[in-house]
């Protein structure tokens, strides 16, 4: 039965970005879809691209394992999109068009350095996250379909793959939308039913759900507390702070989520998206915390981690024993219906980031060397985009897919956080902000995070590293983000503060120019 809803989705969802994909040569239409969509589905789709496999998957299985570190990664998660909501989202969509360089060089027109720069930065910190869900697909149908052969994995990756270049060149920006609305409607509906089943075992008593999950755990009450998923750390509670600051900073500024902004028609349509989007992602929240302890508490710890060490089944393996030992048609199909929104999870995520990174590199490097290239022109080169980097991440799915995939997300984390979050802060709200500091902005906290991450115990020194068997730890956090994030802001402090003070008046002036478009969405003004 997963088998046919994984055919009936792929077929259904690529049907619809047949039919809803731009039918001519207008870059509006395929860019943002013409702000179309209503509030409600706009915020869906928000919620659809921020939720994605590694969401499901990755922060159920911490709460599997670890109890109330997890709820904790849980909640940082629906932090950041607050943070990005309150902050960010309004003037990123009055100050950017279609893509983040937009949004980078509104202050500064002419910029095709800084359109270059964050093109790389935007490909840096997205095409991580591709290949862990890409390489995590292989892995996730063998196990609900019950094969392991290295081969048939790596068909799947490709075969997927296929399906999410489609997606992004077919559908463009509201064929996406539309897969991504479906994807987060099945994901809440059917975890919604699963999580009210595991609360139905215990009697509707969360404090009982939790005693059990404690009992399951083996490790009683600390499971309870925090510092379990940090227990190794020289410094567990520095450990945690700088993991958490990394995702509230970092999740909701990766460019796949801030080119949704630009789909807003108005301020007011922004506002209310976002408050869709929130709501969606704290519901999901909810229905992970409880799935996950109900894993716990329903299969043991143990039982979690011989499944996989990272816990990244523990969805799948709670959603299964809810049931029981007798399963009947009814609670078939919602198995089949869980499993199949999760397979649309990792279709919809990847396809949206695969069409982040084509709009970058055809609207910020191409279409930027070319004073008059037509709107035909650059929506094939979008396409050929999307192609060429779907097909790049394919192939490297596949040479990772038998490695750790947790240093990929979390590089990608960081990179949000120490490069692309000063970035946008200080081009959105520092008068004083250059050209110079900018560059200094993504270059420096893009370097920190690849300078200082081989060093940490993602990549080696511990049984689930990516290299389990060498040991070059010499960061003693997990994450980068406690120094690469200050250092990320220090940077662009010192470029601009070391900018000329003819071209730094110049520039300041330029911003004041359209500041009122960007605070305050006064005018919707075009690069």
């Amino acid at each position: 039965m997963s088998l046919v809803g994984f055919s009936a989705v792929a077929t259904v969802t690529l049907l619809l970005c047949v039919l809803t994909g731009p039918d001519r040569d207008d870059l509006d239409e395929f860019y943002t879809g013409y702000g179309s969509l209503s509030p409600m589905r706009n915020g869906l789709a928000i919620a659809g691209d921020y939720i994605s496999a590694a969401t499901v998957l990755g922060t159920s299985g911490v709460i599997a394992l670890f109890g109330y570190d997890g709820v904790v990664l849980a909640l940082s998660t629906a932090l950041s999109l607050m943070l990005l909501m309150f902050l960010l989202a309004e003037p990123l969509r009055n100050a950017g068009r279609f893509t983040m360089g937009d949004a980078l060089t509104r202050r500064m027109p002419g910029g095709r350095s800084v359109r270059i720069t964050a093109s790389v930065v935007t490909l840096a910190s997205l095409l991580p996250l591709m290949l862990v869900q890409l390489a995590g697909t292989g892995q996730l149908m063998g196990f609900i379909l019950g094969f392991s052969g290295e081969s048939m994995q790596t068909g799947c990756i490709v075969g997927v793959g296929a399906l999410m270049i489609s997606y992004a060149a077919i559908g463009g920006m509201k064929g996406t939308a539309l897969i991504q609305i479906l994807k987060i409607v099945l994901l809440l509906g059917s975890g919604l039913v699963v999580a009210a089943l595991m609360l139905h075992r215990f009697d509707w008593n969360p404090g009982a759900l939790f005693d059990a999950a404690a009992a399951g755990s083996g490790t009683g009450d600390a499971s309870l507390a925090s510092g379990l998923q940090f227990a190794g750390s020289a410094s567990p509670g520095i450990d945690m702070i700088s993991s958490h600051l990394t995702v509230v900073l970092g999740g909701a500024c990766l460019p796949h989520i801030t080119m949704r902004m630009y789909t807003a028609d108005s301020a007011r349509q922004v506002r209310r998206s976002m408050s869709w989007a929130v709501s969606a992602v704290a519901l999901f929240v909810l229905v992970i915390t409880v799935v996950g302890f109900g894993a716990t508490a329903l299969l043991g710890r143990a039982v979690v981690a011989g499944a996989d060490p990272r816990g990244n089944t523990a969805y799948l393996l709670g959603t299964r024993a809810v049931f029981g030992a007798e399963v009947s048609t009814a609670e078939t199909v919602l198995f089949t219906t869980v499993t199949t929104a999760i397979f649309l999870t990792v279709l919809a995520s990847v396809a949206g980031m695969i069409l982040a990174c084509a709009n970058s590199l055809a609207h910020d490097v191409f279409a930027a060397r070319v004073r008059e290239m037509t709107p035909r022109r650059e929506m094939l080169l979008a396409r050929l985009s999307a192609a060429a980097v779907g097909a790049s991440a394919i192939l490297l799915a596949t040479l990772v897919q038998h490695h750790s995939l947790h240093p990929l997300i979390t590089l990608s984390f960081c990179l949000g956080a120490s490069a692309i979050a000063p970035a946008l802060v200080y081009s959105l709200f520092w008068r004083r902000y250059t050209r110079t500091g900018l560059l200094a902005t993504l270059i420096g906290g893009t370097v920190s995070v690849l300078v200082l991450m081989p060093g940490t115990n993602l990549v080696s020194g511990s049984p689930v590293a990516a290299f389990p068997d060498a040991d070059f730890t010499w960061f003693p956090f997990t994450t980068t983000g406690l120094l690469s994030i200050p250092l990320g802001f220090l940077c662009g402090w010192l470029g601009t503060v070391s900018s000329g003070g003819a071209r730094a008046e110049e520039q300041r002036r330029q911003y004041e120019a359209v500041e009122g478009w960007i605070l305050a969405g006064a005018i919707r003004g075009r690069p």
